[in-house]
């Protein structure tokens, strides 16, 4: 929606980078607790969000932990003990709290986490790819992607209630360096709206209620752990549509659509994208070109990715050529956006592409050549690689 298409001018715009906008968001919720530890390229999220407690913007407690174990513990502990909780982390970082991510979501904790996603070691590597959260993708944890600063903006707000609503934590995710560091214009909307929008956390078992005392974490062994399991993939299910309905609530605040994907020039494609955050942006560059040379393409961005949405999937790409561009492996078998993607729609012409690893750019020509590949109907019972040197 356009600026002239707001009913009220609720918003003002700034010149933020992916991870200022995140820190914005953040200054905007004032959580309770914030426990985190620095790791490139997420530190610029932490560091201004310590700006803002420090110069008394916001309550918070902010915890400097001494590592990201560390940081994850005291997000459960402290949620865990009512509070409305927040962190962020890249790479390394969510891989070393990995132990403490599970149970967050097995103790269905409502954190919210800003993963600014870049490359697992080894070999080292400080730039983007999408292995740390696909790593974690079966962990419990619901995930959005964004393409831009705006979304990353956004998103957070959409987490946050998303998590509440659902007693699950959410990790937001963005592309290290191509959006956390790349200035754009974001709207940042007036506070009042954001926390009316946002409300207050009520938890209904709290740790520090000593009149109503309650266990938190029992050993579980054949006896309840199956069950718990199963109460967590129902939670899981209840997200895909408590999405959509806090996405559209949240959507008469901002006028822009949270679907949990977005199809752009799909209805009528031959040939279709699927690709997730920063990589949409140029994708739609290049949809927009070959449609004004009269080439049928289309893009479908996923925005929601845990839980997956297979039926609606299916029903977009459905008789189409698909190309699924994946920012990560799954060594030993398909990579992880494209199996989702075939389960969806298992007996359709579909080709898996493999781009960017470890931060190597992907250009406009790169994606012209998929779709000039996908409408001569060339799709290989193999994995394909983008920009990769021979």
């Amino acid at each position: 929606m356009s600026d002239d298409g707001m009913q009220n001018k609720n918003y003002k715009i700034l010149s933020l980078t992916g991870n200022f906008a995140t820190a914005e968001a953040m200054r905007q919720i004032d959580p309770d607790v914030v426990a985190a530890y620095p790791i490139t390229p997420q530190s610029e999220t932490v560091e201004r969000f310590s700006e803002f407690v420090a110069d008394g913007k916001v309550n918070t407690e902010f915890i400097p932990v001494e590592s990201e174990h560390s940081a994850m513990s005291a997000c459960v502990g402290a949620s865990s003990a009512g509070a409305r909780v927040m962190t962020a982390t890249s790479s390394q970082g969510l891989a070393l709290m990995w132990e403490i991510v599970s149970v967050a979501s097995g103790l269905r904790l409502p954190i919210v986490m800003a993963v600014v996603d870049r490359a697992l070691s080894a070999p080292i590597n400080i730039h983007c790819d999408h292995s740390d959260c696909m790593g974690a993708r079966d962990l419990g944890w619901i995930q959005i992607f964004s393409e831009n600063p705006q979304e990353a903006y956004e998103n957070v707000f959409l987490a946050l209630r998303l998590a509440e609503s659902v007693s699950l934590p959410v990790m937001v995710m963005q592309d290290g360096y191509v959006t956390s560091h790349c200035v754009e214009r974001v709207k940042v909307y007036d506070d009042e709206a954001v926390r009316n929008f946002i409300g207050e956390r009520k938890p209904e078992h709290p740790l520090l209620d000593i009149k109503n005392p309650v266990t938190l974490g029992p050993l579980q062994l054949q006896d309840y752990f199956f069950e718990t399991k199963r109460q967590e993939a129902e939670a899981m299910e209840l997200a895909k549509r408590e999405y959509v309905k806090i996405g559209n609530e949240l959507s008469k605040m901002t006028g822009n659509k949270y679907d949990c994907f977005d199809a752009y020039m799909v209805d009528d494609a031959d040939a279709v994208i699927v690709t997730m955050s920063s990589t949409a942006g140029t994708t739609r560059a290049v949809v927009k070109k070959m449609r004004e040379r009269g080439k049928k393409v289309g893009l479908l961005k996923i925005r929601l990715y845990r839980p997956f949405m297979y039926e609606r999937v299916a029903g977009v790409l459905k008789g189409k050529t698909v190309g699924v561009l994946d920012r990560s492996m799954s060594f030993g078998a398909w990579p992880p956006l494209f199996a989702d993607i075939k389960n969806s729609l298992p007996n359709e012409k579909m080709q898996s592409y493999v781009f960017g690893l470890g931060g190597r750019n992907i250009f406009e020509s790169d994606i012209e050549k998929v779709f000039d590949e996908l409408l001569k109907g060339k799709t290989e019972n193999e994995i394909k690689y983008i920009g990769l040197r021979e």
